[in-house]
């Protein structure tokens, strides 16, 4: 069984029809995904989607280029999306420092907000760093008391040297389509010493489709090929890599164990 445990299902108006797309996405074998909004609003339609849709859960946050748009007691309403029985995660949180004219300090003061809220509702946390690794680390390191439920780095892009640091702050590394790429070396190696008890596997759609569908508009159904470059990298048979994700992913995230009514037998 395979899972996707970073996608955003909830961008509309590049999917139309979820109920087409969640049935597509289970005939392909993926039985899990874990919607993830980028702000209040886009959280809160992963909560419905994830509320209608039994393969579906989520996880709710401020993307760090969305800051900008965060209105005083958002926190207080992302707290009470995750108050849901599916919502299994605060995310997607972190810094990026990519685009011209990013404010720093904003992005740093809600990423250890965020991180605080995690811990207040004990659950964990997915991060997203982009051209900012040593300041994640280091708040990562600096609230490491408040990460006690774990955390996951979403669509790794670091070097192995970062990845260890992450490893022994206890977080789990996730790979996405780049791990598919021709000129991924710096990535094959990273893939080659995570430990088996802490990889994850997503597609962080509707971007970064793995090869042989680069460039085309992603969806969880290509989470398969990431599994599959990964085992080839570790050396592993594809089902014990595929049971292993799965089961590392309901240990980072225990709400997904939840069943909804509809699946009680």
């Amino acid at each position: 069984m395979y899972i996707d445990t970073h996608a955003h299902l909830n961008y509309q108006d590049k999917y139309g029809d979820t109920g087409a797309l969640v049935a597509e996405i289970a005939a392909s074998g993926v039985k899990k995904v874990i919607g993830v909004g980028w702000d209040l609003a886009s959280s809160a339609l992963a909560a419905q989607q994830a509320e209608r849709y039994p393969s579906l859960y989520f996880a709710a946050g401020f993307h760090p280029s969305d800051v900008a748009g965060y209105k005083e007691g958002d926190l207080e309403r992302l707290a009470a999306l995750l108050s849901s029985p599916k919502g299994v995660a605060v995310g997607e949180i972190g810094l990026d420092y990519h685009y011209e004219g990013t404010d720093e300090a904003a992005q740093k003061k809600m990423f250890a907000a965020q991180l605080e809220l995690a811990d207040a509702l004990r659950l964990p946390f997915c991060v997203h760093s982009r051209d900012a690794a040593a300041d994640t680390l280091k708040i990562l390191k600096d609230n490491r008391g408040k990460i006690k439920c774990g955390g996951v780095m979403h669509c790794f892009s670091g070097s192995p040297e970062t990845a260890k640091e992450y490893l022994k702050l206890g977080l789990y590394i996730s790979f996405a389509g780049p791990v598919t790429f021709k000129n991924a070396r710096r990535l094959d190696e990273v893939a080659k010493i995570v430990p088996k008890e802490r990889i994850l596997a997503e597609t962080d759609s509707p971007y970064l489709a793995p090869e042989p569908y680069r460039g085309t508009l992603n969806t969880p159904k290509n989470v398969v090929k990431v599994y599959e470059k990964l085992a080839i990298l570790r050396g592993e048979p594809l089902e014990e890599l595929a049971e292993s994700i799965w089961n590392n992913a309901h240990e980072l995230f225990p709400k997904l164990r939840f069943i909804p009514d509809t699946q009680r037998h």
